[in-house]
């Protein structure tokens, strides 16, 4: 197979200028909206080929089949099946599907197959895969690195939060797959660290979020700097407007498919809405932490999720926080200690909520209910990954039931609900909730970590007082711990 050859059925060479306006260059596709602020994906005119039942089924390079055998991956789930030899022909593809429904692979297996047997110079990558955050850039380089090895191609990750002459030395060294977010790539194109005149093939994953975050101008300037007759293939789990703008633009005549329906619903996730006062709250999410296993807990701003990490720290639970305000060589370490097993509660903000791929994680709480369905679906998608079964569990108070109810009905979804207090037998039989020991666990609690820049917080001499006007982590932990466990008491006795 010749990957030099950009297989086309049309010159898209003039697709390169406003969007919306090439919107009848693909061949008469039609999209029309649908309830749901979505648009329906247009109807390729090209026929798409259709799916494989086996890996060896596919014209790729022998050393990426072997490969995959070396890595334990015997079948092609569903998207990668459907979109794999659409993909390696040169087709640009529209995948939608959530995340661990094995869509990395889908677009993955086929850049590598179609950037092999050749050599990019330097700070001209030949090869392209943007995404929205920092910890999906990683999760993808992971995932691609022993089927890149297997081909001897290299790759490099381009995100904000490191050192960013690191990464233009990659480049200059001459790095043929280039997995970035687009702020710090469009630094490194801007410095002249970077050209993309040589990509042939571009991957946006997760392109909702990007368009969620605002990173679309971005993204469209980046897109207009790769070859106009290169392939793109776009993963999403949400087919928007802003997405649309995207298909319209840049894809030509794409192969469509679909893992999911649009509420991006899972036959082996569970939910649950969990009806709680505010007075509870706490000793129920405790207790849900001091669960035996693993759970990822939202909030919703860095604060609260720093003083619950110190609650749970302080109750006896082994938890670490993730937010934007941590650096990111803290986030990998924290990811690392998660998946390891050396924390059990992963307290998070929604930075978590795409692009963390842990397995064998079987429970998702959201303690503070995300603000749309778009949201909920992300978070829930940490959970039941690739066949797995889970459960999300949402702790709702008595002023959230008609916004939460109104959010399960966006999502498509019909929770199991309950009204729940801490210590009772009806928490423990959802969750797996039990009583935490209570002993404090020895080491890093948020306020002793080190700020995102490295700056060490305010420093008081052992035995005095914290600044009037404001509470330590520690103290507001100790505060919080007594009053769970007074309700936990009072619960009991009830």
């Amino acid at each position: 197979m010749n990957r030099d050859r950009i297989t086309r059925t049309h010159d898209r060479s003039d697709r390169k200028g406003s969007g919306g306006s090439s919107a009848g260059a693909s061949g008469g596709s039609r999209r029309t909206p649908t309830g749901t602020g979505e648009f329906t994906a247009p109807e390729p005119v090209v026929p798409a080929l259709p799916p494989v039942e086996a890996f060896g089924d596919l014209d790729m390079p022998a050393p990426l089949l072997a490969a995959l055998v070396a890595e334990g991956v015997t079948e092609p789930f569903p998207i990668q099946a459907a979109t794999l030899p659409n993909a390696l022909a040169g087709r640009d593809v529209l995948g939608r599907g959530r995340t661990g429904s094995g869509k990395t692979l889908a677009f993955g297996l086929a850049l590598l197959a179609r950037t092999a047997g050749r050599r990019a110079d330097a700070r001209r990558p030949l090869a392209l895969v943007l995404v929205p955050t920092r910890e999906l850039a990683q999760q993808v380089t992971d995932a691609l690195a022993p089927y890149a090895r297997s081909l001897k191609l290299r790759t490099a990750s381009v995100v904000g939060g490191v050192s960013l002459s690191r990464q233009a030395a990659a480049l200059r060294d001459g790095a043929d797959v280039v997995v970035a977010t687009p702020g710090r790539l469009s630094d490194l194109v801007g410095r002249g660290d970077c050209r993309l005149d040589r990509v042939t093939v571009t991957v946006l994953d997760e392109a909702d979020q990007m368009a969620d975050m605002g990173f679309l101008p971005q993204v469209t300037e980046l897109l207009d700097l790769v070859r106009p007759d290169g392939q793109r293939m776009l993963f999403s789990a949400t087919l928007d407007r802003e997405v649309d703008q995207l298909v319209q633009r840049y894809l030509h005549d794409p192969v469509v498919h679909s893992v999911d329906p649009a509420a991006g619903a899972v036959t082996t996730m569970e939910h649950h809405v969990l009806y709680v006062e505010g007075a509870d709250k706490y000793a129920t999410t405790t207790e849900i932490a001091a669960r035996e296993g693993r759970v990822i807990m939202f909030l919703h701003t860095r604060h609260s999720v720093d003083r619950l990490t110190a609650h749970l720290l302080g109750s006896g639970v082994r938890a670490a926080a993730l937010h934007s305000g941590k650096s990111q060589p803290q986030r990998t370490r924290t990811l690392e200690r998660f998946r390891s097993g050396d924390i059990t509660v992963l307290v998070a903000t929604n930075v978590a909520a795409r692009g963390i791929h842990v397995d064998h994680l079987d429970l998702v709480v959201n303690v503070d209910p995300p603000a749309d369905h778009k949201d909920y679906l992300h978070r829930g998608g940490r959970t039941a990954r690739a066949g797995e079964s889970g459960q999300v569990v949402t702790l709702v108070l008595p002023d959230q039931r008609r916004e939460v109810a109104r959010l399960m009905a966006d999502a498509g979804i019909t929770p199991h609900t309950a009204r729940v207090r801490s210590g009772e037998a009806e928490l423990s039989r959802i969750t797996g909730a039990r009583a935490p020991s209570g002993v404090p666990v020895a080491g890093a609690a948020p306020s002793t970590e080190r700020s995102a820049k490295g700056a060490p917080g305010p420093h008081r001499r052992r035995g005095s007082k914290p600044p009037q006007g404001r509470r330590s982590h520690a103290g507001t932990a100790t505060a919080e711990a007594r009053a769970a466990a007074a309700q936990r008491r009072a619960n009991r006795a009830g």
